[in-house]
């Protein structure tokens, strides 16, 4: 589990093709390897990836074609946000976030407001049902809480140090998001579902 709370932007470095994926070399940036072993679990851009190697001041893991094909900036060199496996006693500083990208959005506005900026996301049919006007969302791995929701288009504001801490401000219309959707709403809505049939 993590958090949505960035603890660095790191930069793939290389992306080795394996027969079922890929092997990301991954520079970890300000964020501390010291207490990261073999095993472990690092989010990079939302998605969860198992640590299987260190390298200096970095890492490998290795991405499945699942994973590929259901999310975006992890096969070709780039900046990534990085947050390390929330850890019993940790502060929960965001929202509960799984790792597990529910789909991919793409970026409608990225405009200034005042010292801020409001992005704006088209999500996948799929997922607008899950999406809430306060509500929580991870956009590529941060936690931010929606401020409108059109049918499939929401809105969040960027406040300065979001920008600064994380990839966000290289976004651009008609970019693409890793999103991962509030788990409560999908436990409301399996709730409702489930009392309904019986």
């Amino acid at each position: 589990m993590f958090t949505g709370i960035i603890q660095a932007v790191g930069h793939i470095e290389r992306v080795e093709p394996l027969a079922q994926g890929v092997r990301l070399t991954i520079d970890a940036g300000a964020l501390a390897l010291d207490d990261v072993a073999d095993g472990d679990s690092i989010a990079a851009n939302g998605v969860c990836l198992t640590v299987t190697a260190k390298t200096g001041h970095g890492y490998q893991v290795d991405v499945s074609r699942e994973t590929l094909n259901c999310s975006v900036g992890l096969d070709a060199p780039g900046a990534v946000n990085l947050e390390k496996a929330l850890r019993l006693g940790d502060a929960l500083g965001g929202h509960l976030v799984s790792g597990h990208v529910d789909g991919v959005g793409t970026v409608t506005a990225f405009d200034p407001a005042g010292e801020c900026y409001t992005l704006g996301i088209r999500a996948p049919m799929a997922l607008a049902k899950y999406l809430a006007t306060k509500g929580s969302v991870s956009v590529n791995g941060v936690s931010l809480t929606i401020n409108t929701v059109m049918r499939d288009v929401f809105s969040i504001n960027l406040i300065p140090h979001t920008l600064q801490e994380t990839t966000f401000k290289h976004l651009k219309p008609g970019g693409q998001v890793n999103l991962e959707v509030d788990l409560l709403a999908r436990y409301v809505e399996r709730l409702t579902h489930f009392q309904e049939t019986v």
